[in-house]
């Protein structure tokens, strides 16, 4: 059983669905959306089989805070 999409995509699994995972288990981030810092965090989610999006990050660019 895969872990995260990466897994699922390497053994071909294209309707792989993550498992729920609480918003408190992971950060928040307050990375400027588009920029380097946000892709970078995205990714390091992905990888550890994290939900891309938190409900408290940063979605806009004159949000100034998370």
């Amino acid at each position: 059983m895969p872990r995260t999409v990466l897994e699922a995509i390497q053994l071909g699994e294209w309707d792989f669905e993550p498992e729920l995972c609480d918003e408190g288990d992971f950060d928040a981030t307050s990375a400027m959306p588009g920029s380097n810092e946000k892709v970078v965090i995205m990714s390091q989610r992905l990888q550890s089989g994290q939900p891309l999006w938190h409900p408290a990050d940063r979605r806009w660019y004159d949000d100034s805070e998370v």
